[in-house]
C-alpha cells in the first residue's frame, strides 16, 4: 500500500517555508505523495473546525510544491466542482502537470457548505447529474485537438486547448463522497476514490464494496482503480486505551496496525493529512510546533 501525507495548507504553519520543508521531507523519506484540500469560506456563525479556518489555495499551493520536488505525486483531496469551470480546471490542471513532469492527480468532489455555494454563483439541483457531464468535458479538453462539447450544464465551442497534459491520456481523475450514489458514481467513471475525513474507517470495506460492484457492472476493471483513504493521523507518544480509540489514532504501532487493516479491506493508498490534527492545522499552534510533530509522525510511518 502506498503512503502520502498533507502538506501545511491550514492554520499558522500555512507558509512557504513549512510547505517547503514537508514536501522535501515527505519525497526524502519515500512517501509516494503529497496532498492539499479545498476550503473557500469559514464559517462565522457555527465555530468551524480549526482545520478550516485558515486555509490556502489548494492548486496553487501544488504548484508551489511542484518547484520542490522531483518524485512524489501531487494530489488535491478535492476541488469542489460545481464552483468552477471545467475549462478553467482543465487548464489549471493542465499547467500543474506540465510543471510537475506529470505529477498531477486530480480530485474532484461535490461541495456540501451551503455559504460557498452561494459565494460561488453555483446550485445543489441535479449536482450528481453535473458531476458525470463535468468528467466527460474534462476528458474531451485534455485528449482532443479540437475539443468541442454541447450538453445539459456545459458548452465547449469547438476551439483548442493547449498545451495537452504530460499524463496520457490525462491526469487521474479521482472523486470524493460518501453517499452509495457518489460511491457507484465513482465506480462508473472516475479513475479512483479519496475517503473523506468523516469516513467511518472501521466499515470502509463496504465503501470499496460499493464502488467494485459499480465499477464491475459499468464494464470496467474495478481491480485498475485507486481506493485512497485520507488519513486522519494523530500519533500519540504512548499507545491508547482500545476504549474509545479511533483508527489512525495512537502510537506508531497502533497506527502501522491500523494501515494494514485498510490494507486488508481493500484500500490502496493512505495519506495522512497532517492538516487535520488540530496540533499542526490550527491557527493557534505555532509553526515551530506543528513542524516538529510532522517531523515525527513523517519519521515513525515512514514506508
Amino acid at each position: 500500500m502506498k503512503l502520502g501525507c498533507g502538506i501545511p495548507i491550514s492554520g499558522a504553519w500555512a507558509s512557504p517555508e513549512p510547505i517547503v520543508h514537508v514536501a522535501a521531507r515527505a519525497e526524502e523519506l519515500g512517501y509516494d505523495s503529497v496532498w492539499t484540500f479545498q476550503r473557500l469560506l469559514s464559517d462565522v456563525d457555527n465555530a468551524p473546525a480549526p482545520v478550516y479556518r485558515s486555509v490556502l489555495d489548494p492548486l496553487i499551493s501544488l504548484g508551489f510544491a511542484a518547484a520542490v520536488t522531483s518524485r512524489v505525486r501531487l494530489g488535491v483531496a478535492v476541488v469542489n466542482l460545481p464552483f468552477i469551470s471545467p475549462a478553467l480546471l482543465a487548464k489549471q490542471a493542465t499547467t500543474i502537470d506540465v510543471l510537475s513532469h506529470g505529477r498531477l492527480d486530480l480530485g474532484l468532489g461535490l461541495g456540501w457548505s451551503d455559504d460557498e455555494f452561494a459565494a460561488s454563483g453555483a446550485t445543489k439541483i441535479r449536482v450528481g447529474r453535473r458531476a458525470e457531464e463535468y468528467v466527460r468535458v474534462l476528458r474531451t479538453l485534455w485528449t482532443v485537438d479540437e475539443p468541442e462539447h454541447h450538453g445539459e450544464f456545459y458548452e465547449i465551442p469547438r476551439s483548442r486547448q493547449d498545451p495537452k497534459p504530460v499524463q496520457q491520456p490525462h491526469p487521474p481523475i479521482l472523486m470524493g463522497g460518501i453517499a452509495a450514489a457518489a460511491l457507484r458514481r465513482v465506480g462508473r467513471i472516475a479513475d479512483g476514490w479519496i475517503s473523506s475525513s468523516r469516513q467511518d474507517l472501521t466499515t470502509i470495506a463496504d465503501a470499496v464494496a460499493t464502488i467494485r460492484t459499480a465499477a464491475d457492472e459499468a464494464g470496467r476493471d474495478s481491480a485498475s482503480l485507486r481506493y485512497i483513504c485520507r488519513g486522519v493521523v494523530k500519533l500519540q507518544p504512548a499507545p491508547l486505551a482500545r476504549a474509545g480509540r479511533t483508527p489512525l489514532a495512537g502510537s506508531a504501532d497502533q497506527i502501522k496496525a491500523d494501515l494494514h487493516e485498510l490494507e486488508a479491506a481493500g484500500i490502496t493508498e493512505v495519506f495522512a493529512d497532517l492538516n487535520f490534527d488540530p496540533r499542526m492545522g490550527s491557527p493557534d499552534v505555532t509553526p515551530d510546533e506543528a513542524l516538529t510533530l510532522a517531523d515525527a509522525t513523517l519519521e515513525a510511518l515512514r514506508p
